[in-house]
Formats: C-alpha cells, structure tokens, sequence
C-alpha cells in the first residue's frame, strides 16, 4: 500500500494525563496502514485467561476506558485497547477521504492477528460497535465474551435517528468544536483536567480529519460502505454467537436510547436483560467502574478473578 500522509501528536501533549498511568505501546507493522503508526495498551500477563479488547469511538480515544482498565487488571486479566488511526496517540491521516468504513474495519481484524489475540473479550461503545461488533464474524474462535454499550450495528435498514443527525450537523458546521467541553457538558463528575484530555490528540484542526470523517461513514443506504459486514454481523450475534454476553448503557443517551439499545440486546443471543446507568449519557464508560466490576460478577466461573 502507498504511503499515507499524516500528522503524528507530539508526546508531550500526552503527558501527566489523570488516571492514564499505562506504557504506550506502538506498532508500524500493519500493512494497511501504510507505514503509519498506531498505538495501544497492552497491560496485564499475556496468558490470561480473559483479554479484555476495549474499543473507542468518535471523537475519544483509550483514554475513556481509564475507569475500567484497573479492574480488570485486578483480576488478573490482560486488557488491550488501540487507539484506531486518527485519534489518541495513533498516527494521524491528514486526508477526511482515507477515513472508510471498511479500511477501519480490515485495521482492526489486522491489529488482532498482528498482535496474535485469543480468549478475547469484546468492549465496544460508540465507533467502537460499529466497527467491533463486524469482527468476531471474521475470527469467531478467538472471542469468548461481549460487554456491549451505546452503540448499534450499521445495517441501514432503519432510518438514522434524529439525535445523530443533529450531531452530524454540528460536526460539519463546527469541526473544531472542542471536544472537552462536550464531555464537561455532560460528565458535570468529570475534572477539568480529564475533559482536556480528550483534546490532547488534536493540537490544532489540521489533525481532525477522523472527527470530520466518522460522523459522515455512518451507513444510510443499503449499498454503503460497510453495510455488507454489518448485516452479516446481525446475522452472526442472532443466530452464530456461543458467547457470554452483557449490555451495559448510560440512560442519558440522545441518540442511543434505552428502546433503541433493546433492539439490539435482542439481537445478541443469549444477551440478558441491560444494566441501565441511570446518570450516564452516551460516554457511559466514564461511570466505567461499577460496569467492569459488574461484567467481572457475571462472568462465567472458569474466566473469573485470579487468586
């Protein structure tokens, strides 16, 4: 693949973040990305019997799985979350047209093998589900679990709902609206310093091609990109999955509401019924604690804590 051109933060943005102690981690070795860098954590011993696989969404970055990331480790579980390129601490392709569904998909299906993941444990919200929820389809033998937040499957069998075209709006009219302040906005236990770090990865607009491109690659038609993929993930978590399985959402949410989220629980077979944070929005991993310790009481007993 041609080289990409790109932006690359510098690391002195990502220092001394509030409850982001964890070693960067970075890998040029996917030939999607065209001698791109992306960054990940990986914490925790690499024969685990659980790796929790955290995905992000738009506009965040691992960051917003701060909460949960030392819960699982207390219970002696590898956690592994990428930053996907265009955010967080990943490379970042200065070009809006790079950004495809299906090139964020096959980057992520390429950063599983790469990194040789098994006895995997999908966390998903937002982008995080869009994409995520594509994957196990690819690799079914690799995933054990599911722990499901504010997201839904790109299918385009419904129209987008009215919350997320207001959003979509607000991006195209404001790209360089500031990230912080949507999270102050709605995260009032959030510290102004924790808010600013969601705007660390972007010095300035020129970085910000993901945060233009995201809200515009949600599928509406059905010949859209990634539409293909996301009916045969519907099909695969209603009729294939033999996992564990749990929905965790933030009651909050404009756009993925309760109702709509009900929809998709039924989808997941075998999901039971929802935990429902009732002062959480659509960034519900900032109430991220009492949900992985919630996840970690419902396990099944052979992928529990370790003594």
């Amino acid at each position: 693949m041609n080289a990409i051109p790109f932006q690359r933060t510098e690391e002195a943005r990502f220092q001394n973040l509030p409850g982001y102690p964890w070693q960067p981690r970075y890998t040029t070795g996917l030939a999607g990305l065209g001698g791109m860098r992306l960054h990940y954590l990986d914490e925790g011993p690499r024969d685990a019997p659980v790796t929790w696989l955290c995905l992000h969404g738009n506009p965040t970055w691992s960051y917003v799985y701060r909460r949960m990331i030392p819960v699982f480790l207390a219970s002696g579980h590898r956690v592994v979350a990428p930053d996907m390129p265009g955010f967080g601490r990943s490379d970042k392709p200065t070009d809006v047209a790079q950004h495809s569904f299906n090139w964020h998909r096959e980057t992520l299906l390429e950063f599983v093998r790469h990194l040789e993941l098994d006895h995997i444990y999908l966390v998903v919200q937002d982008w995080g589900g869009i994409l995520g929820l594509t994957l196990p389809q690819a690799d079914p033998a690799r995933y054990n679990g599911l722990l499901v937040m504010n997201t839904c499957l790109a299918t385009a069998e419904a129209p987008l709902p009215e919350g997320f075209k207001k959003w979509r709006a607000m991006c195209r009219d404001r790209p360089d609206f500031s990230i912080g302040q949507l999270f102050s906005r709605g995260n009032p236990q959030m510290s102004e310093a924790e808010c600013a770090a969601y705007d660390a990865p972007f010095p300035d607009i020129s970085y910000r091609a993901a945060t233009r491109a995201f809200p515009e690659m949600v599928p509406e038609h059905p010949d859209a990109d990634g539409v293909a993929a996301s009916r045969e993930a519907s099909a695969f978590w209603r009729e294939a999955w033999e996992g564990w399985s749990m929905m965790a959402i933030g009651a909050q949410d404009p756009v993925f509401a309760p109702v709509t989220m009900e929809r998709l629980r039924q989808q997941i077979r075998g999901c039971p019924p929802m935990t429902l944070i009732a002062e959480a929005g659509h960034f519900v991993q900032e109430h991220g604690e009492q949900i992985a310790a919630e996840a970690l009481r419902r396990m099944p007993p052979a992928s529990a804590a370790q003594a």
